[in-house]
């Protein structure tokens, strides 16, 4: 059993973080259009998940973290998303996110696009997940649906998780379109959280697409690096980076400040129905491009399997 840390997160309600994210996001988008909304049925396109929504006891797991990863890889850090539901007090949780594969499941390095709704009581677990991998044949991106593939809800190193019962309700709608500013969609959201919120933590999760335009992600090599990558700019050369097209399906995961837990305060993957996905870093076509994003503000955090050696490297 990993150790589990929980804490408090502030929830304030619905309609100030409306207010907060509408005046936030003017700063970086020309439109902006910020309300609150019954949560779009999930299992429709161009999401198809297994639940309806994202609503019911919203809840943020950091599990492991980049020091698994980096400056040397640590393969023995596996976890299970059925153990971590249990672990964040919600059998049954429905997960979205951004981690690393299992090497030991899936043979290798890669993204890991969580989307799970994990097992309860007699009901098996849902793995409607996907990873992104380089493609050997071609250095491109390769995208597959784990349960193709692999019968299990496995990951390894690191994942920042977005838990909830999956279920319909009221949820804060994002329309920005024409990026004017140099932030990225998630971290102008974060950082309009923590300058308003400050020193009380407000944590975020849900699912935005990215409708028009492309963006810059990364993929992790298949092969760990044999050499200590030890920063930033090591792990740079290491990353494969492309531009991708939209639509991208994407699921970040937001902290507005650490209150001391060695977070890592954004981290947002992306899969599409056109084969190509990975880790989010930015628009790449700021005059053209379209978000839309469904945001639910989470009750409590719980950090499992906190590094005890750590450092600030890799973690944008």
């Amino acid at each position: 059993m990993s150790r589990v840390e929980k804490f408090d997160f502030h929830v304030p309600s619905l309609e100030e973080v409306v207010s907060v994210l509408q005046n936030g996001l003017k700063e970086n988008f020309a439109d902006v259009q910020v309300s609150v909304v019954d949560c779009p049925d999930l299992t429709q396109e161009p999401f198809r998940f297994p639940v309806k929504g994202i609503c019911g006891k919203p809840r943020i797991a950091d599990v492991g973290g980049v020091p698994y990863l980096l400056p040397l890889v640590q393969k023995d850090k596996v976890y299970d998303l059925n153990t971590v539901a249990k672990e964040i007090q919600l059998p049954g949780a429905f997960f979205l996110g951004a981690g690393a594969v299992s090497s030991r499941v899936v043979g290798g390095n890669a993204e890991f696009i969580p989307v799970v709704q994990a097992e309860k009581e007699k009901k098996a677990a849902i793995n409607g997940s996907y990873i992104a991998k380089i493609n050997p044949e071609d250095d491109g991106c390769l995208l597959q649906k784990y349960s193709s593939l692999y019968n299990d809800c496995e990951f390894g190193l690191l994942a920042n998780l977005y838990a909830s019962e999956g279920l319909p309700g009221e949820v804060i709608e994002v329309r920005a379109n024409r990026r004017i500013g140099e932030q990225n969609f998630i971290s102008c959201i974060r950082k309009a959280l923590e300058k308003h919120y400050g020193d009380k933590p407000v944590g975020m999760g849900g699912t935005f697409i990215i409708q028009k335009g492309k963006a810059k992600l990364h993929i992790m090599p298949s092969e760990f690096s044999a050499c200590p990558l030890k920063t930033d700019e090591e792990l740079n050369n290491w990353l494969k980076f492309f531009e991708m097209k939209a639509p991208l399906i994407c699921q970040p995961v937001i902290v507005s400040q650490d209150p001391g837990f060695d977070l890592r305060v954004e981290h947002t993957h992306c899969f599409s129905h056109h084969g190509e996905g990975g880790h989010y870093h930015m628009d790449t076509t700021p005059e053209t491009v379209e978000y839309l994003g469904y945001f639910v503000p989470a009750e409590f955090l719980f950090r499992i399997d906190r590094p005890k050696e750590t450092h600030m490297v890799g973690r944008d």
